[in-house]
This record gives structure tokens, sequence and C-alpha cells, in this order.
């Protein structure tokens, strides 16, 4: 095993190095993510302007009343080396190509050109360590249509040019936006995903490669049939609430203290459906209103399973269509999370040491992995905590 910085070794990605240069959200959080599971990840912050995701938001006051920390970043920014570096001065150019040549992933956004300029570009990198692989995050790619290649580009407008945000609400209203962040969290997964894929293939031949990964891209891959029906269909996708458009029952349902969710997308769960409620599924009225939602027995079907949860309390109709194999959940928020037995026995939420705040309380590693579990060893740092320590290290 390669010798790390991380204390003990831990996780499946153990021994892998990442050097990490973007800021806010999604391409940090994928570092974050592999920072969880094992990785070595030295986050780079600009020297003269901190990352805004350190104090976005709601705060948490520091232990010595010095500052306050962003909620997000106390949760996201874990297990991290965090380091301060001016890439656009020679001195910090220099320093980063010695990171460079020690790392098996460079992650970065910006806008395209941003490192060129800098004297940064990929085949300067890559000279530094032909085996490197480089994944870039951006809005809009790093090719393309020019006039767009510049563009700022946030969360929300990755949904909206992705094409997600389209189809998000409900039809009489307004296109609204997927909480809290989706665009950049799916881009994050991706960046992940892509990084540790062509990771392998360098291990494989001693090659390294470049990502170029556009948000609305990321997005738009996930938004399953909705392009063929377009280009094969002329069909559009449009807002449909919390319905599905192409079956039933899949909607929020009123009880008689809160609310439900009820998602029956199976022929067969449809049936169990049914039977709970106390209709016939062999029934042709009944076993057509699955998909003819909107015709006479779709409607009248959803208007029975709506009469039917409001006769009953919330863990009522949460018990009965689970026993019946339908299913059903609450719709929890932080709150009911916090309090809600399962995630208890599951250990969801964690408590860890921060060296900003104190202790902090959230959610721990996901996912559980049975021979090589992740692991919380260090909170959140302030700027440049790591810099005698890993320029320290360098030639």
């Amino acid at each position: 095993m390669r010798e790390t910085l991380v204390p003990e070794a831990f996780g499946p990605l153990q021994g892998v190095r990442i050097l990490s240069t973007g800021s806010v959200i999604a391409q940090p959080f994928a570092a974050a993510l592999a920072a969880q599971w094992g990785a070595e990840v030295i986050q780079v912050e600009n020297p003269h302007v901190e990352d805004t995701w350190r104090t976005i938001g709601l705060k948490v006051p520091a232990a010595d009343g010095s500052r306050a920390v962003g909620t997000s970043w106390l949760a996201e920014r874990r297990n991290e080396f965090n380091v301060t570096l001016d890439m656009s001065e020679p001195a910090g150019k220099e320093r980063f190509l010695q990171l460079a040549a020690r790392a098996d992933i460079w992650m970065e956004s910006s806008k395209p050109g941003t490192y060129d300029r800098w004297g940064l570009s990929d085949a300067a990198v890559l000279t530094a360590n032909p085996q490197l692989v480089i994944c870039h995050v951006s809005g809009y790619g790093q090719t393309g249509e020019t006039s767009y290649l510049g563009r700022a580009s946030y969360d929300m407008i990755g949904q909206a040019f992705g094409g997600s945000m389209y189809q998000t609400g409900f039809q009489e209203s307004p296109p609204t936006r997927a909480a809290p962040w989706t665009a950049d969290y799916i881009t994050a997964l991706m960046c992940l995903s892509s990084s540790l894929a062509a990771h392998l293939h360098a291990n494989e031949t001693g090659k390294g490669q470049v990502i170029d990964l556009a948000q609305f891209e990321a997005i738009h891959s996930v938004l399953a049939g909705t392009m063929v029906e377009w280009f094969h269909l002329g069909v559009t996708r449009e807002r449909s609430g919390n319905k599905s458009p192409a079956f039933q029952p899949y909607d929020v349902f009123a009880a008689k203290d809160g609310s439900v969710v009820i998602a029956a997308p199976a022929e067969t769960i449809f049936e169990k459906t049914c039977r709970v409620i106390g209709l016939d599924p062999k029934d042709p009225y009944w076993a057509s209103a699955r998909t003819a939602i909107n015709d006479v027995q779709g409607i009248e079907f959803d208007a029975l399973l709506r009469g039917w949860c409001e006769e009953r309390t919330m863990a009522e109709a949460i018990a009965e269509l689970n026993a019946a194999g339908v299913a059903c959940s609450p719709i929890l928020n932080s709150q009911t999370a916090a309090e809600d037995p399962h995630y208890s026995a599951r250990e969801v939420h964690i408590e860890w040491d921060d060296e900003v705040v104190g202790r902090v309380r959230g959610t721990g590693v996901v996912p559980k992995f049975s021979a090589t579990p992740g692991k919380i060893w260090r909170g959140t740092t302030l700027p440049g905590a790591d810099n005698d320590r890993i320029f320290g290290m360098l030639p």
C-alpha cells in the first residue's frame, strides 16, 4: 500500500491521491466523497478569497467565537487536507505542478481557459504526471458554441439549461428547481465516478486522460426517455407535479394528520393497492385504471384511494399499505428524520470532532461498505491549515 497522509488507512479508496482545486459545491463534493471513502484529498483554496461555501447559509459559531462556519461546509468538507495556493503566480504554478506530480486525480471547476492562462494547460500538467487523470467540471463544457463557454453557471442554471427544471413542478405553475442543489450533486457523482473509471484505466495502461464534464450534460443525461420521446414521437415531457404521467398511484395523499407518498409502479403492486382499498384488480374496469389516469376509471380510482387515506391516520395508512406490499412512506423533514427509528438503527447520523467549531452531529458516510467501510476521521479546518505539512513534503 502506498504511503498516505491519512493517519490510518481505511475505505475502498485508500492509497488514491486526489488534488481538488474547485470551489463551492459540485466538484469539491466529489472529492469530499472520495475522502470519506479513504482517499487522500488535498483541497486547494485561493489565499486571497475564501471559498464562499465556508460561510454561505446558516452558520455554526466556532468554538472560540472567532468566526462562524456554514453548516454545508461542516457537512461536506470533512477528511480533507486544506492548503492555500495562488496558481496564477509563478511560485504557485510550480508548487501546483509538484502536487500534481504526486497525485492520481486532479479535479477542478473553472471557466474554460483559466488554467491555460496560468501556464497550466492539460499538456503541461500531463507532462509533469503522464498517468494523471484530469477532470474539468464546468457549466457548459470545455468545447462547443463559443458564446456559451465563458458563461457563469450555478445549480439552478444547470437544471434550467439541462432540461430537468422544465419538468419539475406543477403544470399550472412556473417550472421550479429541485432542492437543495440537485444539479450540483448529480454533477459531483458523475465527476467522481468518471474520475475513478479513468483512474482504473490509467493503472492498467500507465496513461492518464482528460475528462470534460459539463454540468448541463450531467443533468441532461438523467432525463430518462425525454429526448427519445422528442426525436421519435415529437412529444415534449411536461410538468406533472408529484404524479407519474404513465401510471398510478404515484403521488402525495392526505391522511387525517398529514400526508403520505404512495408508489405502485408495477402492475402487481397496483393490484395489491386495489385489494387494500376493497377493489377487484381483475375487474377490467379497475385494471385499466392503472394507466388510464385521466379517463373516468382512473379518476374514480384516484378518488377512492384518496378517500381511503383521508379516513386513516398517517401511521395507519403506512402500516396497512406496507403490510400488503405497497410502497408508502411519510414525508420526512429534518426533525422527523432525526427521530425516525430506522435512521437510528442504521446509524445514519453520527458525531465527529471539527477543528473549528468542536463537536458536530450530522450525516455519516454513505454507502456502507462491508469490507472497507468509510469513516470520518477529521472535520473541517481553517484555510491553509495544512500548508506547512503539505508544502514541506515537496522538493
